[in-house]
């Protein structure tokens, strides 16, 4: 109750208490049957409505708070699960700088995606339920308004109905009667014509909260795929690199790598093999320089030839020196592709491989690949330096363009199949 000296003066709070008393014994008098109620069926039905719909409003407010805390609680999860990740992901992995760019993306998405439905969906919200209070407000006004002018009627009736007539009496509840219809009259017809349009409207809300809110859910898991797949094909190749590395031995000499021959002496002064096309070797005279490459359990020798011209478009194999035989195993010489160096006057021959897979380099010594590509397999300078599953090659195309073996490098043998 107010507190008179604070803008309600006596005469006031006295009118105020005695419409409350007055209001309670219309209530009661109609609850009893002892006088009649004014009743709107159709306002009644608006009230409804509006009960309804500021219910619905409210919950659905709620749950797009909780909703929102949700989003919350997963973007902390997600940035403590890239911190982890982070804190894991060695410097010397594959792949380091992007994945400190993906969690700095990731991060700024789930920020965006939960500042996007506080100011789209939320907040529409709460600017929805805003004008609910006044409202209602203003319906329990008009309920209060109507009960005084039943009352204001009532009284007005009982003293035209009495025995001895007080005109003065009489003509004062006529203008109460009057007052009292005229304040309800005004705020009954402002509601009436409310009261349907904010029922109308919730449609228009409902549309605009959850299609702005799937338009934000179809942004962000369309961004947020594009992130998870960056991620599973940093994660792909990380593994390449592992099992790259996993194959990768110290480089050692193997002990059990020996050299014997199991050519027989032959009868004649030569033998014929068949020439690589174009190129006619001879092997007379030729001094040995033997590098061993270790490959799917074979052993097989590069050598420097003399180039020696033949008219007769073969390539004449004369007889080994006694105690200078070789073996190959399992090889022949035609496993092997002869070119000439640069001056023309000597003669290399390789061991020729194609790529099945695409490699790419690590390291500065290594040799990138793409499938297709065919290498020319060269021996190690130092035969130490070599590690098990690896060889030393030269791109053929690179040796045709510039015959040039500074281009060499190391690639993965499994990568690789004998041509």
């Amino acid at each position: 109750m107010a507190e008179i000296g604070k803008g309600v003066t006596a005469g006031k709070l006295a009118i105020n208490v005695q419409k409350r008393l007055t209001r309670a014994q219309e209530k009661v008098l109609q609850k009893l049957g002892k006088a009649d109620e004014t009743r709107d069926v159709v306002f009644e039905e608006m009230v409804a409505n509006f009960n309804k719909q500021m219910a619905e409003g409210t919950k659905l407010q709620k749950d797009l708070k909780a909703y929102l805390a949700a989003v919350k609680t997963m973007h902390d999860a997600s940035r403590r699960l890239q911190d982890c990740l982070a804190d894991m992901y060695e410097p010397d992995w594959f792949g380091k700088e992007e994945m400190d760019a993906l969690a700095e993306d990731t991060d700024t998405l789930w920020l965006d995606y939960h500042q996007s439905i506080t100011d789209k969906s939320l907040q529409n919200m709460d600017i929805y339920l805003s004008q609910f209070p006044d409202i209602k407000a203003r319906i329990a006004k008009r309920d209060r308004k109507l009960v005084d002018f039943d009352s204001a009627r009532h009284h007005f009736t009982s003293l035209q109905k009495g025995k001895k007539k007080d005109e003065a009496k009489i003509a004062k509840a006529e203008e109460d009667l009057g007052r009292a219809q005229k304040i309800f009259e005004e705020l009954n017809v402002e509601l009436q014509d409310e009261l349907p349009a904010l029922w109308d409207r919730r449609v228009g809300v409902y549309v605009n909260t959850f299609q702005s809110l799937a338009g934000h859910q179809e942004k962000f898991h369309k961004e947020m795929s594009k992130l998870s797949q960056n991620l599973n094909d940093i994660m792909t190749k990380l593994e390449e690199q592992r099992q790259i590395n996993k194959n990768r031995l110290p480089r050692r000499l193997n002990s059990s790598m020996t050299m014997t021959s199991t050519k027989k002496k032959p009868k004649v002064d030569g033998i014929t093999a068949k020439a690589t096309p174009k190129v006619i070797v001879s092997l007379a005279g030729m001094r040995q320089r033997r590098r061993w490459v270790r490959r799917a359990g074979l052993t097989t020798q590069t050598m420097w030839l003399s180039l020696t011209p033949s008219p007769t478009g073969t390539t004449t194999v004369p007889m080994w020196n006694r105690g200078a035989g070789v073996m190959i195993n399992t090889h022949s010489f035609t496993d092997f592709i002869c070119k000439s160096d640069v001056n023309g006057k000597r003669l290399f021959c390789f061991l020729q491989v194609k790529a099945v897979h695409d490699y790419a380099a690590t390291d500065g010594d290594e040799l990138e690949l793409k499938m297709g590509d065919v290498v020319l397999v060269l021996a190690f300078d130092n035969p130490d330096e070599q590690d098990d599953g690896w060889l030393m090659g030269l791109k053929e195309s690179q040796w045709f363009q510039k015959k040039d073996i500074s281009a060499k490098g190391v690639f993965p043998e499994n990568f690789t199949q004998r041509v």
